[in-house]
């Protein structure tokens, strides 16, 4: 197994792509479509850099992953699937998130609830495979109601529920969200072979020092500022709560989750042809 990262500056994301040499397929992971907030412009720089790169290796998408509904930036997977093929999964627990967000934004015209714009909803201890790369999937909320992570091998790609040690954990004040679940969530993966590698999706490293995407589950249990080896659930979820209160909402929030949702579709063009995002006042 081979993985290839990217980093986007601007929301601080890590991208993955994760090939079989054998076989040559691939899956990308946590992708971004890059978006001005500012002019409401969404350029694919981002996303380009990852198509140059499968085409060069000679690599064919077998899958396009979330790790979940990202709030602070678009997911490219839409743009993805048009220009490489395969099929863009997610947990099954999107659903729980659907539920609430779409009333909110009042998109049911083109956000459907089912879930059934992306192309596969992942069961808890689901197995699907990337070439010959067994994939197993482990819902892993806290952070959001629909997070999972992505095990194959002596990897995980963790998403937001676990960051690099120095960093500590995902916020859990989105709806849904939960400490205690977050906690539980981030138990299962220190249950994992401390051999384990943990890719992550962000990375805010202190002043002076360069982004990290992975650690061990032996880094982690060791160094991690919130859940090393000896916090408590009721500690950590008073930590958690505590950093959380008055916490800003992130400047992409309702642009991200409003696409994300769709799986990347920007949304059905209103009469004079354009596309909107909606940002509903007062409400959160």
């Amino acid at each position: 197994m081979h993985v290839h990262h990217f980093f986007d500056t601007d929301s601080a994301t890590f991208t993955y792509v994760v090939s079989d040499p054998d076989t040559k397929k691939c899956a990308i992971i946590d992708s971004v479509l890059n978006y001005d907030m500012f002019s409401g412009k969404t350029t694919t720089v981002s996303n380009d850099k990852v198509i140059a790169y499968v085409n060069e290796q000679g690599l064919s998408v077998d899958w396009i992953l979330e790790t979940h509904a990202h709030a602070d930036h678009l997911t490219g997977s839409h743009y993805l699937r048009e220009r490489l093929g395969g099929k863009i999964g997610i947990g099954e627990h999107i659903k729980d998130v659907l539920q609430f967000w779409v009333p909110l934004f009042n998109t049911a015209n083109d956000t459907l609830l089912d879930g059934s714009q992306f192309d596969h909803l992942f069961k808890d201890g689901e197995l699907f495979s990337i070439g010959s790369i067994e994939v197993k999937v482990m819902h892993t909320p806290g952070h959001t109601p629909a997070c999972v992570t992505y095990l194959m091998g002596d990897a995980a790609f963790v998403g937001d529920t676990i960051f690099m040690p120095y960093v500590g954990t995902a916020r859990t004040d989105f709806p849904g969200g939960s400490a205690k679940r977050l906690y539980q969530s981030i138990q299962k993966l220190l249950a994992l072979p401390a051999n384990t590698y943990l890719f992550t999706c962000h990375d805010y490293p202190p002043p002076g020092q360069s982004e990290a995407y992975i650690s061990t589950v032996a880094e982690q249990k060791a160094k991690n500022i919130m859940v090393r080896d000896g916090v408590s659930e009721a500690e950590y979820v008073a930590a958690r709560n505590a950093k959380d209160v008055g916490k800003a909402v992130p400047r992409l929030l309702l642009p991200s989750i409003q696409v994300n949702l769709r799986a990347g579709d920007l949304g059905k063009a209103e009469n004079n042809g354009v596309q909107y995002i909606k940002i509903p006042l007062n409400k959160l």
